[in-house]
C-alpha cells in the first residue's frame, strides 16, 4: 500500500497522473462479485449540467432587465419624494442661506479675496486645500495609469486609424486654424478666473483639449519636443509644490497677522485677489498635462 501511494505521488509530481484514467483501472480491476454493486454509467452527466446551466442562464438574464426596472423606478422614485420635500430654491430658510459660512461669502468674500468671482475665491482661498486636494488626486491618477501602462521600451507605434486621421487634410487644416485660437483662449479662462466664469479647472481643459487636437492631426513626436515625460513630471511637481508652499504661507501669515506680498488688490483689475492667479495657473497646467497624459497613455503607451 505505501509503495502503491509513493508511485502515486511520484506520478503526479512528474506530471502524469490522470485521475480519471485511475479510477477506470479500479473499476476494471474490480472482482466479477462486485461488479452489481458498482454505480451505474453516468456518462450523460456532462449534457445534464450543460442542459442546467443554459437555463440558469435564461432565467439570469430574463429576472435581470426585471429586476433592474424595478430597482430604477424605486430610486427615481425616491429622488422625486425627495424633490417634493425641499425648500423653494432661494428661500431665506433653507440651510444653505440660513448658515453663517454662507452669509461669510457673500458678505466679506469681496473684500477678503479680492476675486469677483465669488466661486474663484472659495475654492482658491477659503478652500484652497480642498482644491489642492482634486490637483494631488489627477496627479495619482495619472502616476496609476503610468504605471499600467507606460512601456519600458521605444516602440514603434503600430498602424491604426490615428495614422489615417494624420494624413486627413480636413482635420489637418483644421487643427492649424482652431489649435491657436483653442491655445489663447484657454489661457484667457485661467487668467480670468478671479474676475469671471473660468478658472485652473476649465482653462486647463481646454488647453488639453487643444493638445490632444493636435497630436491627433499632427504625429506626437512634434509635441515631444515641449511635453514628454520629462517635462510632464517637472511642470506638475513644480505646480502643486509652489501651490502647496503659497497656501502654507498665506495660512500661516494669515493666522499669524503677518503682512503677506500677496493681498487682494483692488477688485477687478488683473493683478488681484492675492494667490488665486498663480494658484489657477497652477491648476490649469495639472489639468491640461493630466489630460494630455491620459490621451497620450492610452493611444501610444508614453507621453
Amino acid at each position: 500500500m505505501k509503495k502503491k501511494l509513493l508511485d502515486f505521488l511520484r506520478e503526479w509530481d512528474e506530471g502524469n497522473f490522470e485521475f480519471s484514467m485511475k479510477m477506470t483501472e479500479n473499476q476494471l480491476k474490480t472482482r466479477p462479485e462486485d461488479q452489481d454493486r458498482l454505480p451505474p454509467d453516468r456518462s450523460w452527466t456532462r449534457t445534464e449540467v450543460a442542459r442546467a446551466a443554459q437555463s440558469e442562464e435564461r432565467a439570469f438574464r430574463r429576472l435581470v432587465p426585471v429586476f433592474m426596472g424595478v430597482f430604477l423606478f424605486a430610486v427615481a422614485g425616491f429622488l422625486l419624494y425627495v424633490v417634493t420635500e425641499m425648500p423653494a430654491f432661494g428661500s431665506s430658510g433653507t440651510p444653505a442661506n440660513s448658515g453663517e459660512v454662507m452669509r461669510r461669502y457673500v458678505e466679506s468674500g469681496l473684500s477678503e479675496t479680492g476675486a469677483v468671482n465669488i466661486v474663484a475665491g472659495i475654492i482658491l482661498d477659503y478652500r484652497a486645500f480642498d482644491t489642492l486636494g482634486e490637483s494631488h488626486v489627477l496627479f495619482a491618477a495619472t502616476i496609476a495609469v503610468m504605471i499600467l501602462m507606460l512601456l519600458e521600451r521605444e516602440e514603434e507605434e503600430p498602424i491604426s486609424e490615428l495614422r489615417i486621421l494624420r494624413n486627413d487634410l480636413v482635420l489637418r487644416n483644421t487643427a492649424k486654424i482652431s489649435v491657436p485660437f483653442l491655445l489663447v483662449f484657454g489661457i484667457y479662462i485661467i487668467l480670468n478666473g478671479h474676475l469671471g466664469p473660468g478658472g485652473g479647472f476649465s482653462g486647463g481643459a481646454v488647453i488639453g483639449g487643444a493638445l490632444i487636437l493636435y497630436s491627433t492631426a499632427y504625429a506626437p513626436e512634434s509635441l515631444r519636443k515641449v511635453l514628454n515625460l520629462r517635462s510632464y513630471r517637472l511642470i506638475v511637481i513644480a505646480a502643486l509644490g509652489f501651490y502647496s508652499f503659497a497656501k502654507c504661507y498665506s495660512f500661516f501669515c494669515g493666522a499669524n497677522g503677518l503682512e503677506t506680498v500677496f493681498t487682494a488688490g483692488t477688485p477687478g483689475r488683473i493683478f488681484s485677489a492675492g494667490l488665486i492667479l498663480p494658484l489657477n495657473t497652477a491648476v490649469g497646467l495639472v489639468v491640461s498635462c493630466t489630460m494630455y497624459g491620459f490621451y497620450s497613455l492610452f493611444t501610444r503607451g508614453r507621453i
